[in-house]
């Protein structure tokens, strides 16, 4: 259980989640997280990271348990550590391919809304339920996967996009049946690494420049919502519904 690192084939490096039973991950999980990606990117005969996932999902987001259980220091917590694990997708000096399967939720959008491309299985689906969960944020990296009023449709509803419908818009590379999703992302990204791998570091910095929209502090503006939401009280009364049936305004 945890972030692990493996080398399955020569200038690829794969950065595998393992938080049992959904992904959901714990404040300490975003930060390890995000430190084994940069140390994958860090390694010079790293020529392509690989994110992937073991079991039910890609990603559930944060630990809504956890902020429940420790209140505002969690919740501080998990807004850094996910804008850590988001940043260090974004600035991994080689390219990032992630590896989506099941569920990817709240804080899996971030990972894979920064990632340089996307592999999923054909019962992946991608969402925000942020205001079914009392909180916000992740909108800049739904936005970077489906056109804005696509975007601000699922948001507001917290509906699920699948896959295909990804597909269709441009921001998967390729779907395939679950089985083989780990197999075509080591094939997109051994084709990645293939290239000069001085040039692909290049490469990585020149895009990342002319981003038409700063990340980092776009995905930090909205996290103050989520504050503001949070010390009004309004974010607890959302969050303490979930799990819940037939709770109100659902």
């Amino acid at each position: 259980m945890g972030v692990s690192l493996s080398a399955p084939e020569k200038g690829i490096s794969v950065v595998t989640v393992d938080f049992p039973p959904v992904n959901a991950l714990p404040v300490h999980g975003w930060f390890a997280l995000a430190e084994a990606v940069r140390a994958a990117g860090r390694d010079p005969g790293v020529r392509c990271v690989v994110l992937a996932a073991e079991g039910r999902g890609f990603n559930a987001g944060v630990d809504i348990k956890e902020i429940q259980a420790r209140g505002h220091e969690a919740l501080i917590g998990a807004n850094r550590g996910c804008a850590a694990a988001f940043a260090a997708v974004y600035e991994c000096e080689t390219p990032v391919v992630a590896a989506v399967q099941g569920f990817c939720l709240g804080g899996g959008i971030g990972l894979v809304g920064n990632a340089d491309a996307i592999v999923a299985s054909d019962d992946a689906s991608f969402g925000l339920p942020e205001l079914d969960r009392g909180a916000l944020g992740a909108a800049t990296h739904l936005a970077r996967l489906v056109p804005q009023h696509l975007m601000r449709a699922l948001y507001y509803t917290a509906r699920t996009a699948s896959a295909a419908e990804l597909h269709a818009h441009g921001s998967v590379w390729r779907v395939v049946p679950r089985p083989g999703l780990r197999a075509a992302a080591l094939e997109l990204a051994g084709e990645i690494a293939a290239k000069d791998g001085e040039l692909l570091r290049m490469a990585k910095a020149a895009i990342n420049g002319i981003d038409p929209v700063d990340v980092r502090r776009s995905y930090r503006y909205e996290q103050g919502f989520t504050f503001e939401a949070n010390l009004g009280g309004l974010a607890g009364r959302v969050r303490d519904t979930f799990g819940k049936l037939g709770k109100e305004g659902a």
